[in-house]
């Protein structure tokens, strides 16, 4: 006989390298903010980091038959997910962080991913930026995508020549990606990075690179962070309230294990805050300082 399920644990199963958490802010603020509402209900979260999708199909397959947990956080949705349908043929409960709204209307915490890539670009076309780069977290992410569609689409509007280059949230995938976009001519003189890490990365790229920031690049990150505060020069961001996101993330839980009507519940919305990676670009009659 399988076991009853566990209501005072829920999982979250991150597929990502392991090594990434380590540097990675965003998730550890998400966990707390998730771990601070369970807590006051006497439940516990348990979280557990694997290397691929298939990897999570298979967990969420281990605890359903061991009875581990009550429910599972979905996160990082992808195109075409095969994770709630896997949930649903296994009768785990689940809440969707981001992403579009699921198809059985599960609980549901959304996040405008289109309005601040949106935002982002308007401000860096006020500045007089004509050429600005975007470098996206993996592709497969339905929030990438959107991010990707929104910033072109006012790129277009604003009339800023785009350049994507596809990262995975690394510092070392941020460095590379820099590397190509510096290659460009004209390139770039403004680059809005999918995370804060990638950002750093691209920082001291083009520092060995011979560039100045913000005089020569200007360097937007995504997620704001300790590290963005803390970089010389400090990194302007895209500043989420991820605490907040992850309390409503665990509201949403209970919703679902207490099997209350589901809700969509939506995330505070990101705001650019200001420092100093960005400025105006160089004058086109300013020497090239670059090295390359």
């Amino acid at each position: 006989m399988q076991p009853s399920p566990s209501p005072d644990v829920v999982g979250l199963v991150l597929a990502r390298p392991a090594r990434l958490l380590a540097i990675e802010p965003f998730f550890m603020e998400l966990v707390a903010g998730i771990e601070e509402v369970l807590t006051a209900t006497d439940r516990s979260l348990l979280l557990h980091v694997v290397h691929d999708l298939d990897a999570e199909l298979a967990t969420y397959a281990r605890w359903t038959r061991n009875g581990t947990v009550g429910a599972v956080v979905v996160t990082n949705v992808r195109t075409d997910d095969p994770r709630p349908a896997s949930l649903r043929e296994l009768g785990l409960p689940y809440v969707v962080a981001g992403g579009p709204q699921p198809a059985d209307d599960a609980p549901h915490v959304w996040i405008d991913n289109a309005r601040p890539a949106r935002d982002a670009v308007g401000y860096l076309a006020d500045l007089g930026h004509a050429v600005v780069a975007r470098v996206t977290g993996p592709a497969v992410f339905a929030h990438t995508r959107t991010r990707t569609d929104a910033f072109l689409e006012r790129c277009r509007t604003a009339g800023v020549v785009p350049h994507v280059v596809e990262g995975e949230y690394t510092e070392e995938s941020g460095a590379r990606a820099t590397d190509e976009l510096l290659a460009l001519d004209p390139r770039p003189t403004a680059v809005v990075y999918d995370n804060d890490v990638m950002a750093i990365g691209g920082l001291e790229h083009a520092r060995s690179a011979g560039l100045r920031v913000p005089e020569d690049l200007s360097i937007v990150a995504w997620d704001d962070s300790a590290l963005c505060r803390l970089s010389s020069p400090p990194l302007s961001a895209m500043h989420h309230d991820v605490h907040g996101m992850g309390r409503l993330i665990g509201e949403a839980v209970l919703d679902a294990v207490e099997g209350t009507v589901p809700t969509t519940r939506t995330a505070p919305f990101p705001r650019l805050l200001v420092r100093g990676s960005t400025a105006p670009p160089p004058r086109a009659d300013a020497p090239d300082v670059s090295t390359r």
